[in-house]
């Protein structure tokens, strides 16, 4: 029987990059388990799924893939590499064929963060300082969400109109991690999508940075995924972090 653990491949979100899961790496770490942070250019959906598939191609076994928000439209695209055995949205896009993360958005009123984004005049958008502090991380010290501010990557303005052509959820068990202080991405959209999926749903009061606000938390939901994807190794998802 193959008791190896499988990789967590973990996607940043837009106007971020991969020092996103910092701090929910040391709990998987100090499992023994290998991680795999992605590096994604923001540059179009095509371009971050081919680095998340770049990632893929380098592990041997198989991965539980985790998203974060954009991050989430990445790994549905990405995640239907047969290495993939689960997935793990957290505060995360799940579109589905045909639609865009544009189209999600625009299913419920645009949150207060949206308001915040700044246009750089080089076809890029980035979030601005006040945004980070008062809606994307606000339940995190203002000089930690100020160097979010600093070290975003900008985002392609075309990048949200792009249509998935594939939708890993639909055939792969999924996890959904609820921000429900989230002023980035509507939280009546999130419930909807993690009901959609039929995910395994937890609710955080946490602001859309919950991977670094709660860390722990959503290493646990992780870790259920990843006892879900290596049945012989099912105690991990009771282990105290």
């Amino acid at each position: 029987m193959d008791r190896s653990e499988p990789t967590v491949v973990l996607v940043h979100g837009a106007w971020a990059d991969g020092s996103s899961w910092q701090r929910v790496i040391p709990f998987l770490l100090n499992k023994g388990i290998p991680v795999v942070a992605v590096q994604n250019p923001t540059t179009s959906l095509a371009e971050d799924v081919a680095a998340t598939q770049r990632a893929l191609d380098a592990i041997k076994g198989s991965v539980v893939l985790v998203g974060h928000s954009w991050g989430g439209a990445v790994i549905t695209q990405a995640g239907v590499d047969p290495k993939v055995k689960a997935l793990v949205f957290v505060a995360a896009f799940a579109p589905q064929v045909g639609e865009s993360v544009g189209d999600q958005v625009g299913v419920h009123g645009a949150p207060p963060a949206l308001s915040r984004i700044r246009e750089e005049g080089t076809n890029f958008l980035r979030m601005s300082v006040d945004g980070f502090v008062h809606d994307v991380a606000q339940d995190l010290p203002d000089d930690e969400a100020r160097v979010l501010a600093v070290v975003q990557a900008p985002l392609a303005k075309t990048t949200f109109g792009e249509k998935v052509t594939s939708a890993a959820w639909t055939a792969r068990p999924n996890w959904y991690v609820v921000s429900t202080e989230d002023r980035a991405v509507s939280v009546d959209l999130q419930r909807e999508l993690a009901a959609r999926m039929e995910a395994k749903i937890t609710e955080l009061k946490a602001s859309h940075m919950s991977l670094l606000s709660m860390p722990e938390a959503v290493a646990d939901v992780i870790l259920n995924a990843l006892a879900a994807a290596t049945p012989v190794r099912e105690s991990l998802a009771t282990v105290d972090l």
